[in-house]
């Protein structure tokens, strides 16, 4: 344990699936790790359905964001298996493939390019009848106009996992501080991030937190700080200030709905669909909880569910499930994503010595953790971040890096 007057060999800025998995991973390789975050798992983990869709999740522009959840997901048997050896908590990885369902003919047009889209890049999506998607899922609805099976999109349960990893965190003696952190330390005189090395935080009730190295994994909250000069070129070379890339939130709403005493109505698989060129899902769990989602509002973080996010989510779930009508509805939450401009995470250098970046990972945080976790232990351990992630550098924003990296 980690006590607050000691540095610790690695300080993580928040604790929701991608702080906590890097700690955990961290420490499991022997290192002292302290963790700062208020509430922990509280923020875009809590409200997350935990799609695995490297598939699903493809759309036009993000190709380098689909190699990465790619690599990603091929890694989740592993670290979910790891994880529950660990704490004998299961994660709720389920393997049951996904299917994405299109409700009408302008529906069915853009499901086909998306598939067509999905084949050029070597993806496993099968374009299958709507009768054979009913064999899959009986309780799809009578109009539906096109499909498609992503057989290797999967799903595990963000709490689920986010249990074990402090379960875990605790097994190894990771300090978790509940605290908010409101600004860096570092060794220069100013005591900001503008110039030398970052030495640790300072949180909310002024105690300071040193360490040898800073992950700052806050999800939106990481805009408040990523250093303004974060990007600034090293010494000898001279050129412009680009502005430092900024997490933004995302707001989300998400209906969550109870079918364990409804023996009549039973959703084995993911369905992802399109109605009206508006798009849902439904996530069903072992327990009979079902998870619709999500709205997307460039919008802050009030966590204000509203009337009309729900209205829009439950008419279009139930045009492709129609008998979730009779379901009680056993929470609404609304969280905020981390969004980056290019909607590609944040994984790599921040440009100022002794802070690394793992944060922005916007639609994919739960899909993203292995690889994270990984690339920063790698880095920690190792001292450079693997290729795996080179997409995600942060480096990609200034104006000398090249867009068209070799991580594709």
């Amino acid at each position: 344990m980690v006590n607050e007057g000691d540095a610790a060999d690695v300080l993580v800025v928040g604790c929701g699936i991608i702080g906590a998995s890097i700690a955990w991973q961290l420490a499991c390789h022997g290192l002292r790790v302290r963790c700062v975050d208020p509430a922990p798992g509280s923020g875009a983990t809590y409200a997350a359905a935990g799609m695995l869709a490297a598939v699903t999740e493809t759309t036009f522009g993000e190709h380098h964001l689909m190699r990465l959840n790619v690599r990603s997901a091929a890694l989740w048997p592993g670290f979910a298996a790891e994880l529950e050896a660990e704490t004998g908590r299961s994660p709720g990885l389920r393997r049951t493939g996904t299917l994405t369902v299109a409700f009408d003919g302008g529906d069915r047009q853009q499901l086909n390019r998306l598939r067509d889209l999905q084949h050029q890049w070597g993806l496993d999506a099968q374009t299958i009848t709507p009768d054979e998607a009913r064999r899959k899922e009986p309780s799809l609805g009578p109009r539906i106009a096109g499909a498609v099976w992503a057989p290797g999109d999967h799903q595990v349960n963000p709490r689920a996992v986010q249990k074990g990893l402090l379960a875990a965190l605790s097994t190894r003696g990771v300090d978790i501080v509940h605290r908010r952190v409101v600004r860096l330390m570092t060794d220069n005189q100013h005591d900001d991030a503008d110039a030398g090395t970052v030495t640790g935080v300072v949180d909310d009730s002024g105690q300071a937190h040193h360490g040898g190295l800073v992950v700052l994994a806050a999800g939106w909250n990481s805009r408040q700080l990523i250093p303004t000069a974060g990007f600034l070129p090293h010494a000898g070379r001279v050129q412009p200030e680009p502005p430092a890339p900024a997490t933004r939130p995302v707001k989300g709403q998400v209906v969550r709905l109870d079918s364990s005493n409804e023996p009549a109505f039973r959703l084995t698989r993911v369905v992802r669909g399109f109605v009206q060129a508006r798009q849902v899902y439904l996530v069903p769990r072992d327990d009979g909880e079902i998870i619709i989602g999500a709205t997307s509002e460039e919008q802050p973080d009030d966590r204000v569910v509203t009337a009309g996010g729900v209205f829009s989510l439950l008419r279009d779930a139930r045009a492709l499930v129609p008998g979730i009508d009779e379901l009680p509805i056993t929470e609404l939450t609304a969280r905020a994503r981390p969004g980056s401009p290019d909607n590609v995470p944040l994984i790599g250098e921040s440009g100022v010595d002794g802070l690394i970046l793992a944060t922005g990972h916007y639609r994919n945080g739960i899909l993203l953790a292995p690889l994270t976790a990984g690339a920063v232990t790698s880095r920690v351990l190792e001292g450079t971040f693997p290729d795996s992630v080179a997409a995600a550098n942060p480096s990609r924003f200034t104006h000398t890096h090249d867009h068209e990296h070799s991580a594709v």
